[in-house]
């Protein structure tokens, strides 16, 4: 009797996980065809697609290459490469960003470099589409060729 009653509960259960695949089955889709509708994807504001370096229309950006964001990468995904230069003001050397390398293969990203940045020189774009054929097209250099410090005032 046991065994039978057993056979009996297999049975409804397979007939409930049935009913179940078949209403999925002739529910409508709601997959997006990605690489077809590639326009119609608009991922949510706040989500962390590519870090960047903003400059305004002179070409100035808010980093002092002071390595605050490099020190807390947890995996080293973001290399601050610094020069000395002479301050014409002052006559002292100051240092001065030279190239601000991101590796976005081995970025986790966690944003834990843009919450401690003390100057909001990097921000996070929607920008989510990465893949490369090639590991070195994942490397990025920030700041932009003949790029500058902005001045305190403005």
């Amino acid at each position: 009797m046991n065994h039978i009653k057993k056979v009996l509960e297999g049975i409804w259960h397979l007939m409930q996980g049935m009913y179940i695949s078949m209403l999925n089955f002739i529910r409508p889709k709601v997959t997006e065809q990605y690489p077809e509708n590639r326009g119609k994807v608009f991922p949510h504001q706040r989500m962390r697609g590519q870090l960047v370096m903003p400059h305004n229309e002179n070409n100035e950006h808010n980093c002092t290459a002071c390595g605050i964001c490099q020190t807390n990468c947890p995996n080293g995904t973001i290399q601050v490469l610094s020069k000395k230069e002479l301050d014409e003001e002052t006559g002292k050397e100051k240092k001065v960003l030279d190239r601000y390398i991101y590796d976005i293969g081995s970025c986790i990203f966690c944003a834990i470099c843009t919450m401690s940045c003390p100057f909001d020189a990097i921000t996070w774009t929607n920008e989510f589409e990465h893949s490369t054929f090639t590991r070195p097209k994942l490397y990025d250099k920030l700041n932009r060729e003949g790029s500058k410090l902005k001045k305190k005032g403005k």
